[in-house]
């Protein structure tokens, strides 16, 4: 992978904004899995040559682990004292208390155009753009080549070929035929996928939540009776198996499919486990959409500095600064033109995000930009799992999902 290290770019004709003494604090999170690849390398790597670039202007960064970020954010913004910029989770609250800029307000004609036009669409509350979208990623399905081999099989483009294949896996003694994760860490996600697979999603095309529809009821009816049911999911109840746990499995060879994002694939690798990725399967074809997931970056106004900050995220999505974070990390870049480069490129590291990125333009975001969603993952990653179990009914978890997302999506009417 690019190192950090190394990734930079010097922006030709850069100058100073024409302000002094200006400093800038960013509140970031830390994507890397140990000291030696902290994001703290990158951004303090960009910020100098920010700076080197604008004599006027510092930025202080501090990272902060996800498991830290956005709490750190919202004691900074409750003490009345915002950061300039923050780049964590989720943005809409603090559009909804007015505390943000517009991205107009802060982003050049030419910054905000590249941006994908689903990512800038998911960034909006009340059809105003105020997330700027920082990372992406999508799910595929990934599966065990040894293990399908050693069955006989093929990679499913279907559920009943799923289930097929699951059944074999099983029947060659695969701990976890089809991973399930709908433990409390990331329920969400994996929900989320499969309700796509089923042919619709949390929400309906005007956003209005739609969890307990005729086809999401179905979907989690045929995971219970057909993988659950039939105990092609593995010896561990979904709603008690973490994403984190899963993936584990999967790189000590013991899952024979499961849903992963781009992670994964460093992580099975490391293991020396033979993979392959594919769209994840539908109903009767290949899944309505695929899941993607979005990170935020955003500019408080308490303290102004809109040109500073403006100018200072003209720099941070500059394409080669996108493209370097995106191949520090193994994530999706957030703008077209790092988007067609990756995609045009033929190295080893890029080549393994292909899948992702193909699965990118037509995938299908969590409703972020909607101040009830929190409450509503919440309730989804609590209660999730029970639709499943033996004594489980999924039309009635389902309805209680539904009636939490319309309590709480009272107030925040698109």
């Amino acid at each position: 992978m690019v190192s950090a290290l190394g990734m930079t770019a010097v922006l030709g004709g850069c100058g100073s904004t024409g302000s002094s003494d200006v400093t800038l604090r960013l509140v970031a999170a830390d994507y890397g899995d140990s000291a030696a690849n902290s994001s703290k390398k990158y951004w303090d790597n960009l910020v100098k040559a920010y700076e080197s670039q604008h004599s006027g202007v510092k930025v202080e960064v501090s990272v902060y682990s996800w498991n830290d970020v956005d709490r750190k954010v919202k004691e900074m913004v409750d003490a009345g004292d915002a950061p300039d910029l923050a780049q964590i989770g989720a943005y809409a609250d603090y559009a909804a208390a007015g505390k943000l800029y517009q991205a107009s307000d802060l982003l050049s004609i030419r910054t905000q155009a590249d941006f994908l036009s689903q990512l800038a669409d998911a960034g909006e509350w009340k059809h105003v753009q105020y997330g700027i979208p920082f990372a992406a990623s999508t799910r595929v399905l990934f599966y065990n080549k040894t293990l399908f081999a050693k069955a006989g099989i093929t990679p499913p483009t279907t559920w009943s070929e799923l289930a097929a294949d699951a059944k074999a896996l099983k029947g060659e003694g695969v701990k976890y035929p089809y991973a399930l994760p709908l433990g409390p860490e990331e329920a969400q996600a994996e929900t989320m996928q499969w309700l796509l697979s089923g042919g619709k999603g949390y929400t309906d095309d005007i956003g209005t939540y739609t969890i307990d529809s005729a086809e999401n009821v179905q979907t989690f009816t045929w995971l219970k009776d057909e993988l659950v049911g039939k105990g092609l999911t593995g010896p561990v109840a979904p709603g008690k198996l973490n994403r984190a746990d899963a993936f584990a499995a999967f790189a000590d060879g013991q899952v024979g499919m499961l849903n992963g994002h781009p992670t994964l694939i460093q992580q099975a690798a490391k293991k020396g486990v033979r993979f392959g990725m594919v769209p994840m399967p539908g109903r009767t074809g290949e899944a309505r959409a695929a899941m993607g997931v979005a990170d935020w970056m955003m500019g408080f106004k308490q303290h102004g500095h809109a040109d500073q900050i403006g100018d200072f995220l003209d720099f941070v999505y500059d394409q080669k600064n996108v493209l370097a974070f995106s191949r520090a990390y193994g994530l999706l870049p957030v703008t077209g033109s790092a988007s067609n480069t990756m995609t045009e490129s033929d190295s080893a590291p890029d080549q393994a995000l292909h899948p992702f990125l193909d699965q990118l333009p037509t995938s299908e975001l969590y409703p972020v930009g909607k101040t009830s969603w929190a409450a509503v993952s919440a309730a989804v990653k609590k209660q999730i799992g029970q639709a499943v179990t033996p004594a489980g009914s999924p039309a009635g978890v389902l309805t209680g999902l539904q009636a939490t997302a319309t309590e709480a999506d009272s107030d925040d009417v698109n």
